[in-house]
Parts: structure tokens; sequence; C-alpha cells
């Protein structure tokens, strides 16, 4: 039964990936099973052996999957790949599980047999060194650690030389207490070696998933719709803050419309967090939804843990939430559905953010699609940040030029192609935070700041701690990005005449953008310590972009 223990606890190094008790029922069996056919058949053909091995196999899988499996090889194939792309931990599904389940079986199986018909010892366990190697590599970007689990093969390794040895068994008594402190010793000094610090993780190595198309409709496409019926409630969210409720991420535009260029990935709950390594607030939420459609999930940015949500993927450079229908039993979100969220909102101090240097990043973040209206646009920016001898400075110019040049209105004609904006920017002067939003949006890009879109809901009413939130309360805003401190929010849209709201998160964001720039004024010009080419010149940056000074609470924001 050494063996048996030798595979399971190797096995058990998969913990980093499926953390839970499900992980049990894919090794007990596993690491079991050939031990006792090693034993009925000792006497046996190895054939013998080995087909019955195959059964235990088979019949091992059957309570991962709750029932026969027609498809279990083409899983086990296909497992390698889905965890490479896969952030941890990884849901504990059974197409998953069962590559533990086959590897531990394998171990089980060689030192088992090894053991029964052969006389060395330490060979044994070479097969389940084996597997805990591939626990190590593919758990890398797991939570936890595998130093304990290392320390108990240790000492199972030993146990099973000196149980294989033909000497007293005072051997076996002295032996292994000195395995343990031998372990012991590993188990301290272990994460103090370089590697510990910085592994190297397969995950970088393996080709993401391609950008795909969500839901048919774009969630920008829906501002309009939404604002056509605003008492329809949508969902709501438990928290003990207000804060704009994030929903979908847009950032490639091809002169028609804004999409999404996410790669989303499975995940069993674990977001990687953003650029941002500063001050933040912890913010937990509750989301029900009551007639929310489509697949993407809202939450406060930056969401780093989600429960609650079968099927859950994450892009890791936006943070945006997915209920992917294909890996949650084929069930879309409804009525009902509810889910709870960590977010970590960043808190930048004001120094900080003058301090900001521009990012530069993927050139489609900078891009503008081919066309007669690009001068329009960038004559308006620059127009609009004449004079401004920062990015930072540059982008609070451009909202505000935005909020005080055009005028909100929910009757205004839909749509955000760049005909729509221009006829937007030179007739009607009339829109919903959707044109507005893709107008800063694209007039950044002229500046060379990489920007992108951004739709979601403001906080929505609030009663008894539970904010409701209702299609009246959705808006989209613009991002820019700065080095190190990531994604920041900017609110081009106007405030609406006699809302009640209007007073909760955007506002807060722009007077404080108000005060950054009289910092600059009496600052005297760039604070990011470079002097940097005017837009349009010789020698702009291809990307980089301020934010204003946006408190914790402007996380988010409201129209």
């Amino acid at each position: 039964m050494v063996v048996a223990a030798v595979a399971g606890v190797a096995g058990w190094g998969f913990h980093r990936v499926f953390p839970g008790a499900e992980l049990l029922l894919a090794i007990v069996p596993a690491a079991v099973a050939p031990v006792l056919v090693a034993a009925l058949t000792a006497r046996r053909p190895l054939w013998l052996a080995l087909a019955l091995d195959l059964v235990a196999w088979l019949a091992g899988t059957i309570p991962l999957y709750h029932g026969l499996a027609p498809g279990v090889l083409a899983d086990v194939a296909d497992a390698w790949h889905a965890l490479l792309t896969t952030l941890l931990p990884a849901q504990p599904e059974p197409r998953l599980l069962v590559l533990v389940h086959t590897l531990v079986w394998a171990a089980a199986v060689i030192g088992a047999e090894t053991l029964t018909r052969t006389r060395t010892r330490i060979a044994a366990a070479v097969p389940a060194l084996a597997v805990f190697a591939a626990a190590l590599l593919l758990g890398v970007d797991g939570e936890g650690s595998n130093l304990p689990v290392a320390a108990a093969l240790f000492v199972l390794v030993a146990a099973l030389a000196l149980v294989r040895d033909d000497r007293s068994p005072l051997w076996l008594l002295g032996g292994l207490p000195a395995a343990a402190v031998l372990a012991a010793l590993a188990l301290a000094v272990g994460p103090l070696l370089p590697v510990a610090a910085h592994p190297y993780d397969p995950r970088q190595d393996a080709e993401p998933p391609p950008p795909r198309r969500v839901d048919s409709v774009s969630p920008l496409d829906r501002v309009s719709g939404w604002l056509q019926i605003p008492d329809r409630e949508l969902f709501t969210v438990k928290a003990d803050k207000p804060l704009n409720w994030r929903l979908a991420v847009l950032d490639r535009y091809d002169g028609v419309r804004w999409t999404s260029g996410a790669r989303f990935r499975p995940t069993g709950g674990r977001v990687p967090e953003g650029e941002w390594t500063g001050a933040a607030r912890v913010v937990r939420q509750r989301v029900t939804f009551t007639g929310l459609p489509g697949t993407w999930l809202p939450a406060a940015e930056r969401p780093v843990e989600v429960d609650g949500v079968p099927g859950l993927a994450a892009d890791p450079q936006s943070g945006a939430l997915l209920a992917d229908p294909a890996a949650g039993a084929g069930r879309r979100p409804g009525r009902g559905f509810a889910y709870a969220v960590t977010s970590r909102v960043p808190e930048p101090s004001k120094e900080d953010l003058l301090a900001a240097t521009p990012a530069h990043d993927d050139a489609a973040l900078t891009a503008f699609p081919p066309g007669p209206q690009e001068k329009l646009f960038r004559e308006l920016a620059q127009q609009a940040t004449k004079g401004a001898d920062a990015p930072i400075k540059q982008a609070y110019r451009l909202q505000s030029y935005l909020r005080t040049s055009a005028s909100y209105d929910v009757t205004a004609p839909p749509g955000h192609s760049l005909k729509g904006l221009e006829f937007f920017l030179r007739t009607t002067h009339r829109g919903t935070s959707e044109q507005f939003a893709a107008t800063f949006a694209l007039m950044a890009r002229t500046l060379g700041l990489p920007s992108r879109v951004v739709v979601g809901f403001r906080p929505g009413q609030a009663s008894g701690g539970v904010y409701h939130v209702r299609s009246g309360h959705v808006m989209a805003w613009a991002e820019i990005k700065f080095e190190r401190l990531g994604w920041r929010p900017f609110y081009p849209t106007p405030g609406r005449s006699g809302a009640k709201d209007d007073h909760d998160v955007v506002s807060s964001a722009i007077e404080e953008s108000e005060r950054l720039e009289g910092e600059f004024a009496r600052g005297g010009g760039d604070r990011s310590g470079t002097a940097r080419p005017k837009a349009g010149e010789q020698g702009a940056p291809p990307g980089g972009g301020p934010s204003p000074w946006l408190p914790a609470a402007a996380a988010g924001g409201g129209l």
C-alpha cells in the first residue's frame, strides 16, 4: 500500500489546480485499485493484470462523470491544453479531472507491477514523481504550496526503499524519523531558493483562445434601447458601497461598431489583478439577475474573485466576466441567477496620478479606422486640447470639451458608426453616453492615447443596502491606459437635467478632475518628467494616456 500512498500523494500535488474534495474522487480510486489488482494477480500473467487495471480505470471514471462517458479518451487528450489555457483554480469538471485520474492510475499500475514482479525499490516511485512534476507545472499559477506534498513524498519514498530492503524492522524505525527530519529541513529551505520566487509557468507559452463574439448584440448597441424603457429592473447588487457596475469592455473598432477583443479563459473563480498594485479598497458584492439579458456579468472594477458561476470565464487583460453557456451545462444566466464578487478598487493618490506616464500598448488600442472622418476627429481633439503640454491634461480637456459642447438626450439617434458620430459632432450635438464615450475614445486615439469603451451601469437606487439597477441606469464611458496604473475611467457625457442621482460617482470624478487641472496650473507643466511632442508631430508616442484625478469612489461613474 506504500505505492498507493506515493501515487495518491503525488496526485494531491494538483490541489493548486483543483482545490476541493472533487480532487479526491479522481485520486483515491486510481491510486488504490491498481495495488489491489497487483496483489491479486501476482502469480498470474502480466497481460491479465493490465486488462483488469484498464477495467478498473474505466470504472473509476463513472463517479467522475456520474455515468458512462463515451468521449473520455478525447477528454484525456484535450485536458492538457484546456488546463494550460485556464485561469487557476480550474473548475472541477470531469473532462479536466479525468487527466489527474489517468496520471495517478498509470503511476500506481507501473509502481505496483514493478514491486510485485521485480526486486527493484526506488524505481517503483519514479512514475509517481513524474506525476508530481506534471502537477507542479500545471499548478504554478495556483494558490497554496506544494512543499508539504514534496516533503511527504520524500518520506514515503524513503519508506518504500526501507520496506523493500531485506533488513531488520529496526532500520525502518530509525530510517523514517531521519527522512522526516530531512523533509522538514527541505520544507524550511525550499521557499528561500531563487526558483521558488520565479518558477517557470508553461501557460506563458500556451496559445490563448482567439477573441470571440460574446453576444449577438453588443452591449453598446443596447444602450439606446434600454434608455427607452428606463424602469425595467435588470439586476440587484448587495454591497456596502455604491459603485458603477461594469458590464463589458470594448476595445476594437472597425468604423461601424465597437467590439471586444477579449480572450476569455475558463476559471474556477480567481481573476488576475490589473496593473495597479498600490492601495486599493476591497468591495464585496452579491449580484442577482432580475432581467439582464446576455452572458456578460456585471461587477465593480476590478474583480479578483467570483463565486457561484458555473462555466465562469474571465479576460485576464480587462477583468471582464462571462458566464459561458458552453462550459456551464448549456445554461445562460436567467432571473434569480446570483453570484458573489470580490473587487479590488484602486485608490491611487493624487501624486500617483500627477506623476503618471502614458502607457505604450497594443497598436490596436490607438488605431483609427480608415475614412475621411479621421481628419475631423483629429482637428477637434487638437482644438479641445490646445495648450495642454502633458497627456494627462489632454485627456482631461478632451473630457471637459465633450461635456460642454453637446447635450445629453435619450431621444437622440442611436448608433456609433463613423458617419453617425460625424453627424453627432457636426449637426445634432446631442446624444446618449453611447455617442459621447465612442467619440471620446476615438478622439483620444488621434492624440496617441490608448483608449477603449466600457458599458455598465450607475449604482442604482438604494434600498436597505441593496442597489436596484434598472435600464435607465445604463451608461457608457471611456478609459485610457497609464503605465503601472493601468486603465482609468473618463466620463465625457454631460449630466442629465433633473436627474436625481447625478451626484453619485461621476460628479465626484469630475470635481477631482478639475482639482487636478488646478494642480497642473500651479505646478507649471508636465509632471511626468519627460518632454513630449504634441499630438500629430513627428516623434509623438504611439500610445499612452493620462487620467484625471479620480478617487476610489470614481472607479465607476454615473451620468
